[in-house]
């Protein structure tokens, strides 16, 4: 899990600059953008739907009818991740905001968990993360956001003046103060601070 945690990392974080270095240099492409995606499919939607499909598979299980099955609702996340892509795909209306939760925020929030398992382990936080009923929840929820009608800050600078980017250098920040303080359980909160910010900025 530390290797896949670290992989969607490096995958997400150079999705994020070899978007921007296309857009600053002028060489962004159609193919560009289809391989882009294709590519966020693989880091933000298949790999959190096998996480968890490994930690449903970890939980206890609801009947032993389920055993063999419960599993599998994970991998909903995927489907519903590339519903998402490629809506975004063909959306006109996502160019200084994004219309649902981003994929690999989602995937943040989801890889977050086996961390959160290996590295701040306590009986509470494995109670509450290996919940069956917890994680059929966090996937119809991720699933949700996903695909939502809400309106959710974008960090892409056109300027760098504060007046203009206010709720993104103020989400910067407060994630930098929530993973400072609660290292990897601070990325749930970081999301749901985006959530909330985005909800308050509109």
């Amino acid at each position: 899990m530390k290797l896949t945690a670290l992989f969607v990392c490096l995958g997400i974080f150079f999705d994020f600059f070899d978007g921007l270095l296309a857009r600053k240099l002028n060489v962004a492409s159609e193919l560009g953008v289809q391989l882009d995606s294709l590519a966020d499919m693989v880091t933000s939607g298949l790999v959190p739907g096998l996480v968890l499909f490994h930690l449903l598979g970890l939980a206890p299980q609801l009947s032993w009818e389920t055993y063999n099955l419960l599993p599998y609702f994970g991998l909903l996340v995927t489907l519903a991740s590339a519903f998402r892509l490629a809506k975004f795909n063909i959306s006109t209306n996502q160019s200084d905001a994004f219309i649902g939760l981003p994929t690999p925020a989602n995937a943040l929030l989801i890889i977050s968990l086996p961390l959160i398992l290996e590295y701040q382990h306590s009986d509470a936080i494995n109670v509450i993360i290996l919940n069956p009923w917890f994680l059929i929840a966090l996937t119809l929820v991720s699933c949700y956001l996903l695909n939502a009608p809400i309106k959710l800050i974008a960090l892409k600078f056109k300027t760098w003046n504060f007046k203009d980017n206010a709720s993104r250098y103020i989400l910067i920040i407060l994630s930098l103060v929530l993973l400072a303080i609660f290292q990897f359980a601070g990325i749930p909160l970081v999301i749901i601070a985006y959530i909330l910010l985005s909800i308050a900025s509109k």
